[in-house]
């Protein structure tokens, strides 16, 4: 059978909103960079394709479409694509995956920087672009208005409407990155003293890019990143999302919750994209423990302090390597590329994801035994794309 591609979603001190309060996370801790590049350290150790590093514009709430009042759980985060460019030099073979929100932010910027982390990484960088809008965020930089959005009239024409353009938004947001990081030809510089003559000016491209959200001239400022396009990756419940996965993602994230509507899932995706050039990964929430019932107990004990079940767009796994590992192997049974896991606790679930699970798919044939590849790019099996603006021989 081929192999699966494995990653990790990394968040705070875990993905229960209770997470910081078990005795195995480190919340004082939480703000450093020590603490994030020893949770890349363990997830290289394990193996993995790549971690991500969550982030968004607004401080972090219970209700998805306003702010709360909780002071129970963790409020507050650092910047992902500063951690990660920070953390990914330390690194030697794993991708890091910063989120950056597309609504209020410029693709210009995100661009270099994006660019920035594929050198300072060697060629492991990835982006996952998150499409914002809810929770007051546009009242955070006063440059445009949107109308309130909540369970009440998430369903009317005109909200689906704003989310349909706020997606389309998205896919020019990512065509302008794409386009930048190709505006340098691989061979723009030439660096050579003997002549004088640093950069080929005839090897730097406009990209004159006109839409209804972007006017870019271009070029980048920043040379054609070591991997040529960083991998862009995306979260997506739903045909919008799909779609904008489709035509822009290397990499998308679902969230499937049993067999049935994985298959369905997978097969929407597949029909966006016309082919199997995307790579899906299913994401699971998981507690990871040495028993069925101590991985329940954990999350079930982290629920009476949240005060509530745990709620998750993702499927909730609790249980043992063995059991989801044959998990993982239904799903790349049904054609899923891999699985992204989200630990319910940091750093206890990563480090039985790389002690109990990633043994257990090498057992069956699943996981790589070593990197293979030096790029994160390479590492999916992606290969190196031209520029599209590079000179005919």
């Amino acid at each position: 059978m081929t192999q699966i591609h494995l990653a990790v979603a990394l968040d705070g001190a875990g993905w229960h909103p209770a997470a910081w309060r078990s005795p195995a996370a480190r919340p004082h801790e939480l703000l450093t960079a020590g603490y994030w590049a020893g949770l890349l350290a363990e997830a290289q150790r394990g193996l993995l394709d790549f971690v991500t590093i969550d982030d968004a514009l607004t401080i972090q709430s219970a209700d998805q479409f306003a702010p709360d009042s909780r002071t129970d759980q963790v409020r507050g985060r650092l910047d992902a694509l500063l951690v990660a460019a920070r953390i990914a030099p330390g690194s030697a073979h794993i991708g890091v995956v910063p989120t950056v929100t597309t609504t209020h932010t410029e693709p210009f910027h995100t661009s270099k920087n994006v660019a920035t982390l594929d050198y300072v990484s060697t060629g492991r960088a990835g982006v996952q672009i998150r499409v914002g809008g809810l929770g007051g965020e546009a009242a955070l930089f006063g440059r445009r208005e949107l109308p309130a959005v909540n369970l009440q009239n998430l369903e009317t024409p005109e909200v689906q409407q704003l989310i349909a353009e706020r997606f389309d938004e998205a896919a020019d947001y990512i065509e302008v990155v794409r386009r930048l990081w190709d505006s340098w030809e691989d061979d723009a510089e030439i660096r050579d003293r003997a002549t004088d003559r640093f950069i080929d000016r005839d090897k730097l491209h406009h990209i004159d890019f006109e839409g209804r959200w972007f006017s870019v001239r271009g070029p980048s400022i920043t040379p054609r990143p070591p991997q040529g396009q960083p991998l862009v990756t995306v979260l997506a419940h739903s045909t919008v999302p799909y779609r904008l996965a489709a035509r822009q993602a290397d990499v998308v994230f679902v969230t499937p919750h049993d067999p049935a509507g994985a298959a369905g899932i997978l097969a929407e995706v597949r029909q966006e994209t016309g082919g199997d050039k995307l790579r899906v990964l299913a994401d699971l929430l998981v507690f990871l423990d040495t028993s069925a019932t101590a991985g329940t107990a954990r999350k079930e004990h982290l629920d009476g302090l949240d005060g509530a079940p745990l709620f998750s767009d993702a499927r909730v796994f609790a249980g043992t390597a063995v059991a989801l590992a044959d998990e993982i192997e239904q799903l790349r049974q049904i054609g899923y590329d891999g699985v992204r896991l989200r630990p319910g606790v940091l750093p206890q679930d990563l480090t039985a994801i790389t002690d109990l699970l990633v043994p257990e798919l090498q057992r069956r044939g699943l996981f790589r035994s070593r990197y293979e590849s030096t790029t994160l790019r390479g590492h999916l099996g992606l290969g190196r794309p031209v520029s599209r603006y590079q000179s005919a021989v």
